[in-house]
């Protein structure tokens, strides 16, 4: 084989694990800043993004409680540990829970 051609077959490899790597969503993260403080996303896979979609359904209606929990749980990744409670004495839980949802939403 001609050293072009090895050059070429090389090159061709690399670009498709570099395809591979760019479409893995899993773990792709994300920020939102919200009165001074910054929150980190975390895609949790497309799985687990269907079963908090199912958590928060119920027979005729979409909870957002339940579908919120899910998104403190596992999407807000930073700061660590948030629940209603947490916003009981911080700003922004609209705003934050809208970014947390364009960003779940934009990877599926």
């Amino acid at each position: 084989m001609s050293e072009n051609k090895v050059e070429t077959k090389v090159t061709e490899q690399k670009a498709e694990e570099n395809v591979a790597e760019n479409t893995n969503k899993f773990g792709k993260r994300g920020t939102h800043t919200e009165a001074g403080i910054e929150y980190a996303f975390q895609f949790p896979g497309t799985r687990k993004t269907q079963e908090i979609l199912d958590i928060a359904k119920s027979p005729g209606f979409f909870s957002d409680k339940l579908y919120n929990e899910q998104l403190m749980e596992h999407v807000i990744v930073n700061p660590s540990n948030i629940n209603y409670e947490y916003w009981d004495e911080h700003d922004g839980y609209r705003e934050v829970m809208a970014a947390a949802d364009r960003f779940l939403g934009g990877l599926l």
